[in-house]
């Protein structure tokens, strides 16, 4: 009986083991010389430097080459799909519903040309995924631009501030500012 369940026990490490192994992109152990820690990192591993981004969803939501969905931090554009915040929008501002569409399908085309098809790092804030598990970031291109400042700047978004995540609010509402008074995008048509 013994045997069997030293048997058992050890086909389960070996198992354990080559699971996780299979599952690590590299296998790197860890040592936090402050606390004694040793740590293995599992998973595979994204490298949100450089990735590509595959899809706009609409023009604050993009889809990245691994599938994750990215909501851009600190910006908000009209909804180009029925759901209930397009409804809410559309109570609260008091435009209609196929008003609310047309400008976001322009915010949506904004950003795909901006984006879509073309390698962008993440920068994160205080808080990683929204309640949709969807990932929150400030995305950048290869060439710096700073993707979700430059959909404000060009006046194709407005200003969604959920705090933690406040490290640019301040940038973003002096360009969603002068975005307004230049009649820059969608503030060129009120």
């Amino acid at each position: 009986m013994k045997k069997l369940i030293r048997s058992i026990f050890l086909t389960s490490i070996l198992f354990l083991a080559g699971y996780f192994y299979a599952c690590a992109d590299d296998l790197n152990i860890n040592y936090d010389s402050n606390t004694g820690v040793f740590s293995i990192p599992f998973g595979k591993s994204v490298n949100y430097t450089d990735i590509l981004v595959t899809r706009v969803v609409d023009g604050d939501t993009l889809v990245l080459e691994n599938g994750s969905r990215v909501r851009l931090i600190g910006i908000d554009t009209p909804e180009i799909h029925d759901s209930s915040k397009l409804k809410r929008d559309s109570q609260r501002s008091k435009e209609d519903i196929s008003t609310i569409k047309k400008l976001g399908l322009r915010s949506f085309e904004f950003t795909k040309k901006l984006v879509e098809g073309k390698r962008v790092s993440l920068e994160f804030d205080v808080e990683r995924y929204d309640k949709y598990d969807r990932m929150l970031a400030y995305v950048y291109l290869k060439d710096g631009t700073f993707v979700n400042a430059e959909i404000v700047k060009e006046g194709y978004a407005s200003l969604m501030t959920f705090p933690p995540n406040v490290k640019y609010v301040d940038l973003f509402t002096k360009l969603y500012q002068e975005a307004r008074q230049n009649k820059r995008g969608l503030w060129g048509d009120k």
